[in-house]
């Protein structure tokens, strides 16, 4: 069930939201018991196929994160070592078997020729995340910084339906501390105004702008099944049109799930922060997907060793983060390739800082100003081209569209224009969007005042959120104008990581 359909805004959500507030009524536990049924719900609705192996997960590390707890309050620290280890190769053997066995097979198939008769499996909806959630978890328990002693606030805090199949990825002391608070409980005019705006903000740039953009990226996309290459207009068009898709998809799709939280009294953890207006490479992995990013660098790129074994190994453990965030996005040789370029930049860039330090421009309006465009400009190149490879379905196309991007083209690939009829338009679509991308306050900045979600964010714009009738009329004249224009059901492009 998707966010931006009719089944979900009209039955289920309506139906979720008041019988939890009437079950709270009666008893707090018996409302988190029925979010937590109609979040299992949400999931099977896609699949229930694959609801058992959703509970099989949430069981087997629910019982080893007890297990953590109590050996580690009683300093039995091996034990709770060992049943850590035992957590952690359950969920990445089950996320290894889901997602990465055929690809595995395939490129062992590839380099023996050797045939192997073995059924495709198909990725159970949104295991990266759960999965992930939990590793969380039982590093957090570990470490003694949490323990859950009640089986049905781990359901809850697992299956919970805004964050279940597109993130962001959540932590046990984020969630459950606001699911035992009396005011969760209470319907709040706040929260239902401010859910609301924000649903409507998400659902507009789904629906409205992101959605927009297949029409014009992925004739470029299918360019295997054309018989030549493809001109550079076309291919910057494409490149530029699935850049500006996916993000407002993403960032659509996680204002929905922000704006939905709120609506039951929860506040999730800010996951995108204006990415596009980034100046650098490390600025740009501190505002996208922030939640996936704090995960890598806390408990791979830290476990790794981080920085406490020297420069060398410092950019080692960096690179290997990456690569191995690049395969968590996908199993296929171009994610790992997008990762690895991606970790090349990050250590490039602090490489740069290093010889060139920020001091040298502070302070100096000119320097700082060439300083801040040349780094805008480099990371967005970056992040430009190496979203061919992120989204290519293989090295071949993607090596075909990036030599179109420099001029290497033939001249027997029809042009966009014959493939979509207008590619004009596509162009003034990509102009005016990345203009919004870059000037306008995102979500954050514009409800800052009503704090909508557990992080904080500095906001300076003078467009600040208030409850007033005029703003509720602009809000439900977007949110109905996306409602209409739904027909058409366009998936969560994230769906498939």
């Amino acid at each position: 069930m998707l966010f931006n359909s009719y089944p979900f805004i009209w039955l289920f959500l309506p139906v979720a939201l008041a019988g939890f507030f009437i079950a709270a009524r009666f008893r707090h536990e018996a409302a988190a018991a029925w979010l937590a049924l109609c979040s299992l719900f949400f999931y099977g609705y896609w699949d229930v196929y694959y609801v058992p192996l959703l509970l099989l997960s949430i069981t087997v590390n629910y019982q080893i994160g007890k297990q953590i707890s109590k050996h580690i309050e009683n300093q039995a620290l091996r034990r709770a070592k060992t049943w850590l280890i035992i957590g952690l190769v359950f969920d990445l053997g089950l996320l290894a078997h889901y997602k990465y066995t055929n690809f595995f097979l395939d490129n062992w198939v590839a380099l023996t020729g050797s045939h192997i008769n073995f059924p495709d499996i198909i990725l159970p909806l949104g295991i990266s995340f759960f999965t992930f959630t939990q590793i969380a978890y039982l590093a957090d328990c570990h470490k003694g910084i949490v323990k859950e002693r009640n089986p049905a606030h781990y359901l809850l805090f697992i299956t919970y339906f805004p964050h279940l199949i597109a993130g962001p990825i959540l932590h046990h002391k984020q969630m459950m501390p606001q699911f035992a608070r009396a005011e969760t409980y209470r319907i709040s005019q706040e929260n239902i105004a401010v859910g609301l705006t924000i649903f409507a903000i998400g659902m507009f740039k789904k629906v409205i702008i992101a959605d927009a953009f297949p029409e014009y990226a992925s004739p470029v996309f299918m360019v295997s099944k054309h018989t030549g290459a493809l001109s550079w207009q076309d291919a910057w068009l494409g490149c530029l049109s699935y850049t500006l898709q996916l993000y407002f998809d993403f960032s659509g799709y996680s204002d929905m799930a922000i704006g939905l939280s709120r609506l039951f009294g929860i506040k999730l953890p800010l996951n995108f922060n204006s990415p596009y207006k980034s100046t650098s490479m490390i600025d740009f992995w501190n505002r996208w997907h922030i939640t996936l990013s704090q995960f890598l660098r806390q408990y791979l790129y830290f476990a790794l060793g981080g920085n406490r074994k020297g420069k060398t190994r410092r950019y080692v453990n960096m690179l290997l983060t990456m690569l191995l965030g690049g395969l968590w996005h996908g199993a296929g040789w171009t994610f790992v390739i997008w990762g690895g370029l991606h970790g090349i930049f990050l250590v490039a860039n602090h490489l740069f800082r290093e010889i060139f330090p920020l001091a040298r421009t502070e302070g100096k309006r000119w320097p700082t100003l060439i300083r801040t465009a040349l780094g805008w400009f480099f990371t967005m190149l970056a992040v430009t081209v190496t979203m061919v490879i992120f989204r290519a379905t293989s090295i071949h196309d993607a090596l075909v569209i990036l030599k179109a991007m420099v001029g290497i083209a033939s001249s027997n690939h029809p042009p966009l224009s014959d493939i979509v009829g207008h590619a004009d338009d596509g162009w003034n679509l990509v102009l005016w969007v990345s203009l919004f991308a870059l000037f306008a306050p995102n979500t954050q900045e514009i409800m800052n005042k009503f704090q909508p979600t557990s992080d904080t964010v500095d906001s300076q714009t003078r467009w600040q959120w208030r409850p007033h009738p005029a703003l509720a009329v602009i809000g439900g004249l977007a949110l109905a104008l996306s409602i209409v224009n739904i027909g058409q059901l366009s998936e969560f492009l994230y769906f498939q990581f």
